[in-house]
């Protein structure tokens, strides 16, 4: 048991350090490059090196690739699927690449070329889910996960060929743009990603399998590392490449791990984040309007179409307070989760 317990734990606090260089590094060299975004949350208008995702997902891959060599040259034998993890790193760097493309597509403003202003022009919308369909690919070539899945309130459904060639696509698809829709005030994209990384990885060593520990634990302690740096006030804005990297590697966490119905309740306020982005049809924002006190309202008035316009109404939130609240939302529903399974409901 002990052996197993250190067959996480070592790619686990590699994979923490490297994306701790790696992030340090990426910030230095997308701001020398001038891949930045002004940061209109503060009053003081602070530039921030943006596209600095592909660190963390540098460093969960090197994690599982630690685990890969130690079964390759036989220190150990091993319990995980390397068939699994390698499909899993391929997933998420195709991914990460999409979502790094978005990133770099800076526009430098004539206004302010000295400071190098950048306005950010991004992927259109229709481009991202068909690109991020190519992080479905190496899933479905290994035929990912197990095509038996137990959804809740209702029971196990057998999906056979379906389960890798049409939910899995699905599933990663809309996990990566669904995560992508949250993201625009400090820590409440990593902040949130890491609580319910968190969830799936107490799950795991509670009722999952080792494959899933092993996949949680190395990206909650990539998380970890990576979210430092973004919490208030933040130092980099994560970008695409990491809210893609992140949604699809928490889907195909469930997948691999056999956590699927654990997973959609976890999942369950990115969901809501769609469907109430959806409402506008995907041309709403989160971000609201920055008052004199430091606090924000919703540039939408009564209406919602975010969690964030819900957070804007309860008093006078500062930034790091709607960020706060976004993760104790995340909080109650993985508590939910968990009760759900105590029930025998998942």
């Amino acid at each position: 048991m002990f052996h197993t317990y250190l067959t996480i734990l070592i790619p686990s606090i590699v994979g923490a350090i490297v994306t701790l260089v790696a992030t340090m590094f990426l910030m230095r060299y997308m701001g020398y490059s001038g891949i930045t975004l002004v940061d209109h949350n503060k009053r003081s208008k602070p530039v921030l090196p943006t596209g600095v995702g592909f660190a963390i997902a540098f460093g969960f891959s090197v994690g599982l690739m630690v685990y890969i060599f130690g079964s390759s040259f036989g220190l150990y034998t091993p319990v995980a699927s390397l068939e699994d993890l390698f499909g899993i790193i391929t997933a998420v760097l195709l991914i990460t690449i999409v979502g790094f493309i978005d990133d770099i597509n800076i526009r430098m403003s004539k206004a302010n070329t000295e400071d190098k202003v950048g306005s950010w022009a991004g992927l259109k919308q229709w481009q991202k889910p068909v690109l991020t369909f190519m992080g479905a690919i190496p899933l479905m070539a290994i035929n990912a996960g197990i095509s038996v899945v137990r959804i809740p309130l209702v029971g196990n459904i057998a999906l056979s060929i379906y389960y890798p060639l049409v939910i899995v696509p699905l599933a990663i698809m809309f996990g990566a743009n669904a995560f992508n829709l949250l993201g625009g005030f400090d820590g409440i994209a990593t902040g949130t990603g890491t609580v319910a990384i968190f969830a799936l990885l107490l799950y795991s060593l509670i009722y999952g399998t080792y494959t899933g520990a092993l996949i949680s634990a190395i990206l909650f302690a990539s998380m970890l590392v990576f979210t430092a740096f973004n919490i208030y006030p933040a130092r980099m804005v994560p970008g695409d490449s990491f809210t893609y990297f992140f949604g699809a590697a928490i889907i195909a966490d469930m997948i691999i791990g056999n956590m699927e119905s654990f997973g959609i309740i976890v999942f369950m306020p990115w969901i809501i984040e769609f469907l109430l982005h959806a409402k506008k049809k995907f041309h709403s924002s989160d971000l609201g309007t920055l008052q004199p006190d430091g606090s924000f309202v919703s540039k939408y008035g009564k209406k919602v179409y975010s969690w964030t316009h819900v957070i804007m109404k309860i008093g006078k939130p500062k930034e790091w307070q709607i960020s706060a609240y976004m993760w104790a939302i995340e909080a109650i529903f993985v508590v939910l989760a968990f009760v759900m399974k105590s029930f025998a409901l998942l």
